[in-house]
């Protein structure tokens, strides 16, 4: 089984690398973006075959090393 995560910065928290790129569109003349939020996605294969139990270890993963949950959110999704 698959596992992938996606972490990104919580609403409200400051994304300086998004607004480099945000910028940097705009210098490119990309007039119709109108924010950027930058993130991360994490790819967990996984010898799990019980969903109910990926579900739980992943999230434990994210709780306790892959994501700060002080700033940051995450999303996971299992693929079989």
């Amino acid at each position: 089984m698959k596992a992938i995560v996606n972490v990104s910065l919580k609403t409200g928290v400051l994304d300086s690398q998004g607004k480099a790129v945000h910028h940097a569109l705009e210098s490119l003349h990309f007039s119709n973006v109108n924010d950027v939020r930058i993130g991360k996605q994490i790819v967990l294969n996984l010898d799990e075959a019980d969903e109910t139990k990926a579900m739980a270890d992943v999230t434990k993963m994210c709780e306790e090393l892959l994501a700060n949950t002080v700033i940051e959110d995450y999303q996971i999704e299992l693929i079989k």
